[in-house]
C-alpha cells in the first residue's frame, strides 16, 4: 500500500470518527437528554415503578433553569412525583412519604407557571396535588385553608384559559367525583368531564409535536370512564371494561389498568353474575 493511499484513508477514518463524536454530541444535547428523560417519566408512571420516578425527578435537575425548558422540565420533575404519589395508593405506602412528593410535586408545578404564566397544564396539575393534600388534612381546618387558597386561584385561572384541555378536564373529573353535588360536583359532574376530555384528547391527537409540552390525556380519561363506571351509585361494568380495554389498546402495559382495574372489574362482574344466578 502506498503512503498517500494510507494517510487518505486515514484522513477518512478520521473524518468518520470525527462525524461519529459530533453526531453523539448532539444526541447529548440538553435538550435531547431532558426529552429522553421525560420518555421514561412517561414509561414509569404507566409501568407503576415509583422507585424509577424519585430517580428520573432527580436526573431531571440540571436543566430546570435552561431558559428555552426550564418551564417544561419542572412541569415533568412535578409530574414524576405526582405519579409517585398516585402510584403509591396502589401499594403500602407510608402517607407522610406521598404528602412529600404531592407537596413538592405541587411546588414545582408552581415554578413552571412562574417561568411560563400561561402555562395552564402546570396549574392544572398543581390543583391536582393539592386536592389530594386536602384530604390529608381534614381535622386541620388551618391548612385545608392555607391550600385551598393555592389551588382555588389556580384551578379558576386553568379554567379560564384552557376549558378544552384534556389534563385540566381530567383532573376535574377526578376532583368533581369528591365534590357533593349541592356544591356543583357528584357523579354525573365527574363523569361529564372525563367525557368532555376524551373528547378533547381526540380532537387534538397528533397537534403537539414537542415532546416536551404535555399531550397526554386520552388514555387517561378512559381509566377515568372505567373507574368511575365500576364505582357508581348504579355501577355499568360493561362499560367500566370497554373503557379499560380502550386505555389498554393505547398504554398496553399500564400497570393499574391492567393488573389493579380490570381484576376490580371482573371480580365485580363474576359476584354480579353470582347475585343473578338462579
Amino acid at each position: 500500500m502506498s503512503r498517500r493511499s494510507s494517510v487518505a484513508k486515514f484522513a477518512v477514518l478520521a473524518i468518520m470518527l470525527f462525524s461519529s463524536v459530533l453526531a453523539s454530541a448532539a444526541a447529548d444535547s440538553p435538550r435531547e437528554t431532558a426529552i429522553k428523560l421525560v420518555a421514561q417519566v412517561r414509561a414509569a408512571d404507566y409501568e407503576g415503578d415509583r422507585p424509577a420516578l424519585a430517580r428520573l425527578y432527580a436526573e431531571l435537575a440540571p436543566f430546570v433553569n435552561d431558559s428555552a425548558m426550564g418551564s417544561r422540565v419542572r412541569y415533568w420533575r412535578g409530574f414524576a412525583l405526582w405519579r409517585r404519589a398516585l402510584n403509591g395508593f396502589n401499594e403500602t405506602v407510608d402517607p407522610k412519604e406521598q404528602q412529600h412528593d404531592l407537596e413538592q410535586a405541587a411546588r414545582e408545578f408552581e415554578s413552571a407557571v412562574a417561568m411560563d404564566p400561561k402555562f395552564s397544564d402546570a396549574r392544572a396539575a398543581a390543583v391536582s396535588c393539592i386536592g389530594f393534600l386536602i384530604g390529608y388534612f381534614q381535622g386541620d381546618p388551618a391548612r385545608i385553608e392555607e391550600l385551598r387558597g393555592r389551588a382555588g386561584p389556580l384551578r379558576k385561572q386553568a379554567g379560564e384559559e384552557a376549558p378544552d384541555n384534556p389534563r385540566y378536564l381530567w383532573v376535574m373529573g377526578t376532583m368533581l367525583w369528591y365534590i357533593p353535588p349541592e356544591r356543583g360536583g357528584g357523579q354525573d359532574k365527574s363523569i361529564e368531564a372525563y367525557e368532555k376530555g376524551l373528547a378533547s384528547a381526540r380532537k387534538l391527537k397528533g397537534s403537539v409535536t414537542d415532546p416536551l409540552e404535555p399531550s397526554w390525556g386520552e388514555p387517561e380519561c378512559l381509566m377515568g370512564l372505567a373507574l368511575a363506571s365500576l364505582n357508581r351509585a348504579a355501577p355499568d361494568l360493561n362499560a367500566a371494561e370497554q373503557y379499560a380495554q380502550s386505555a389498554l389498546a393505547l398504554v398496553p402495559n399500564w400497570h393499574y389498568v391492567r393488573d389493579i382495574l380490570m381484576k376490580q372489574i371482573r371480580d365485580a362482574k363474576a359476584n354480579q353474575a353470582g347475585k343473578t344466578s338462579p
